[in-house]
């Protein structure tokens, strides 16, 4: 099939990108549309599946008989045989009429079944029946009676698996299976992405009456890399979400980031990273782990440091800071001269009190110990920083802000650092 038969299709059925993937799934639906085949269409939940069942149908001999897509995830398993077979009345508790089936409905169309790998293995019986013999019975009838629809099924599972663990039969498999089409994910289609995002930016302007929301280069660097794992339906909805709640109309990567989703199961504790074979990787395990480490030392000394400030502003916690001055002793304001206000009231002079031992001379060896210790401390996790700082650096070429990012900081904080430990960029 030429090039321009693709766009044309593209341009009926609303379909938008460029992706060779995408373009050759086209052409296998354009191809078979014209016959009576049975179509397999595989591909992620989101990914528009359903698009491809309606090209195979309206570019079909049937275009002119009904279409009908249904969901077989979303009938109960009671009543799915009554749905796609029909049934006669009383054939269970609640037929009161004599009802049609889908596939007495649609005689001379397409019937579109999603999610084919929800069906029960029962109903999967009579489909099998259908595709081979163009036959079914209603629920509570022995008639046999004929049928004439063409079956285009989809499924975002792998039917494979399904049948090794006696889920899906295997000869309604390779009945479904005589054309397969594999739709792709929007992540395997690359730029298509930010094509997707700006026509849906346009779709959501005019319906809210807004200007359409653009995104800068880093903001579509950043579009582009996230993965999507809802594809086309999880991308509209985050650009109509955008649209409605962000005042500014241009986006940049940091505003970008907090409408893009963290992926479905991730945490938020801190992993360790295996190392895969050959692999050339600028960080090990230890200096994640150091890294970690002298945050939460960070975070808690500044957290020592502003309970010790409101302590000492009010008089009467005195008692509790004599009592558990031990909590204090490493923070800067330990040992200083601290004087609490209180209005006009002005208190007795109060210092925090060390804890000495019972001679003089063993405080003195003591206090020259902690201190040693201190010091030795700080300066290990200075030339640890220091350490992770040039290893970003050398990651990234020497580009700040991807450095920054990689170590969990902004550029602002990278530069002071730089400074800090008179390191080169």
């Amino acid at each position: 099939m030429r090039n321009i038969d693709i766009q044309s299709i593209k341009q009926r059925f609303g379909i938008i990108g460029n992706s060779p993937l995408l373009n050759y799934a086209i052409q296998v639906a354009a191809q078979v549309a014209p016959t009576d085949m049975t179509v397999l269409i595989t591909g992620e939940s989101g990914s528009g599946k359903e698009s491809f069942s309606k090209i195979i149908h309206h570019l079909s001999p049937r275009k002119h008989g009904q279409f009908i897509a249904i969901n077989c995830g979303a009938i109960p398993e009671g009543t799915i045989d009554s749905e796609l077979f029909g049934h006669e009345k009383g054939s269970f508790t609640g037929a009161t009429d004599t009802r049609k089936g889908y596939f007495e409905v649609t005689d001379g169309g397409t019937i579109f079944l999603d999610e084919i790998g929800e069906m029960p293995l029962g109903t999967q019986a009579r489909l099998l029946r259908v595709l081979e013999n163009g036959e079914f019975i209603k629920v509570g009838s022995s008639k046999v009676q004929k049928t004439d629809v063409r079956v285009v099924a989809a499924t975002n599972v792998n039917l494979i698996n399904a049948v090794e663990k006696g889920r899906f039969r295997e000869d309604l498999y390779y009945r479904l299976n005589t054309v397969p089409i594999t739709v792709p994910s929007l992540r395997e289609r690359g730029e298509d992405i930010y094509l997707l995002f700006r026509k849906f930016a346009s779709d959501f302007a005019e319906r809210y009456r807004v200007k359409p929301i653009t995104l800068t280069q880093d903001a579509v660097e950043e579009l582009l890399s996230f993965r999507f794992p809802g594809n086309i339906r999880q991308l509209k909805n985050i650009v109509e979400q955008i649209s409605v709640l962000e005042y500014d109309r241009e986006l940049d990567a940091n505003k970008l980031r907090h409408y893009l989703p963290r992926e479905q199961g991730g945490s938020q504790v801190p992993a360790l990273l295996a190392k895969e074979p050959g692999a050339d990787q600028s960080f090990s395990e230890r200096d994640l782990l150091y890294k970690v480490l002298f945050d939460m030392r960070r975070d808690v000394s500044e957290l020592k440091k502003l309970v010790f400030e409101l302590m000492t502003r009010q008089p009467g916690d005195n008692e509790l800071l004599k009592e558990h001055s031990h909590l204090f002793e490493n923070i800067e304001q330990v040992g200083h001269h601290v004087r609490p206000y209180k209005g006009t009231e002005q208190p007795e002079p109060y210092y925090l009190p060390v804890q000495q031992s019972r001679h003089d001379e063993d405080y003195e060896e003591k206090v020259e110990d902690i201190s040693h210790e201190t010091e030795d401390e700080g300066l290990s996790l200075e030339s640890m920083e220091k350490e992770m700082i040039l290893k970003a650096l050398k990651k990234h070429n020497n580009k700040r802000k991807y450095a920054a990012n990689d170590l969990g900081i902004s550029e602002r904080t990278l530069y002071r650092k730089l400074k800090q430990y008179d390191i080169e960029n």
